[in-house]
């Protein structure tokens, strides 16, 4: 048998997609389980199908899926791994999303505007899930979307401790891209010994997806090493544009920590060719050979998705985690 048995008759069971199988197996390796053997495949026009090959009847189910490109697919797949455990009778079924599609459409900007990152939560939902675990989303808020328990999971200690270990926190001042991330940016603060903040004033033009503009950088900057936090690299524009921007300020060297790598299109030689020491990312997202370069690091989100799935298993605290931050 692939599960854990605990004390009774409760039973651990992992089951991973075609999105990011190394993933999938570095979390079983943590939990200390071996993932469910299931089929899966497509057929000729594109459908897909999911059969398990062990009964899952009882089970404590957790599926992990990360939203890779191409995204719609990997979604609908881990909706319908979701839809045959619970026709399985699988007793609470966990949607594991260490990269959460379409959170950044959580709100409307404008009229007639969808909030996709509710109707994804909504389609969870209605597949059967009992639970979502997310990395880092993109907004507190879309905890709010799905009823139900939600465990939003933060990379900043594993982000953090890296730049604590490799570049101090005397010259260290935190800088969040833009006004949205300020809160985010205290917390690296408090988790960097009360290092500075500065953020980057931006405007965005709303016809124009993954643009921004980098006015001018708030706070003092000049002579110190400035790390630029953010939740994720999509298309690259804002965060190299920002790093311009704080060495055009006097900024001595500066660090770029996101946790979702999605590196989109001209993101690996826009970061290539950007003056920046380090940029810092989790493997929550999958990053090919071919798309990776001499000053990324990747940090491995494994572990600490594998503790979060023990304690929800055992009935403990995923807040403890994070001490007492999540």
């Amino acid at each position: 048998m692939s599960g854990i048995k605990a004390t009774g008759t409760k039973t651990l069971m992992l089951f991973g997609g075609r999105a990011y199988p190394e993933l999938a197996a570095e979390v079983a390796a943590q939990v200390g389980v071996d993932l469910i053997p299931t089929k899966l495949f497509n057929f000729a026009n594109g459908e897909i199908y999911v059969r398990f090959e062990e009964s899952v009847r009882g089970s404590d189910a957790f599926v992990i899926q990360s939203h890779a490109t191409p995204i719609n697919e990997w979604i609908m797949e881990q909706l319908i791994m979701v839809d045959a455990l619970k026709r399985a009778s699988a007793k609470r079924i966990t949607v594991v999303m260490p990269f959460y599609g379409y959170a950044r459409q959580d709100k409307k900007h404008r009229g007639r505007e969808p909030i996709s990152a509710r109707l994804i939560a909504d389609l969870f939902k209605t597949a059967g899930a009992d639970r979502l675990m997310a990395v880092d989303l993109h907004t507190a808020q879309i905890q709010g979307f799905f009823d139900g328990p939600v465990d939003h999971l933060w990379a900043l200690p594993i982000l953090a401790d890296h730049v604590a270990a490799n570049y101090g926190t005397q010259q260290l001042t935190v800088v969040s891209p833009d006004a949205g991330r300020i809160r985010v940016a205290e917390m690296w603060s408090e988790r960097l010994s009360g290092a500075p903040l500065a953020f980057i004033h931006k405007t965005r033009d709303l016809n124009r997806p993954n643009e921004a503009f980098a006015n001018r950088v708030v706070g003092d900057v000049a002579g110190r090493t400035c790390v630029v936090v953010d939740d994720m690299i999509d298309t690259g524009s804002t965060i190299t544009k920002a790093t311009d921007a704080l060495y055009a300020e006097g900024a001595a060297d500066v660090v770029i920590a996101a946790t979702h790598a999605v590196l989109s299109g001209p993101a690996v030689d826009r970061l290539k060719n950007c003056p920046v020491r380090e940029v810092i990312v989790t493997n929550t997202l999958p990053i090919p050979e071919e798309r990776r370069f001499d000053k990324l690091t990747m940090l491995p989100i494994a572990p600490l998705i594998g503790r979060a799935i023990r304690e929800v298993f055992e009935d403990g605290s995923v807040t403890s985690l994070f001490d007492g931050n999540a």
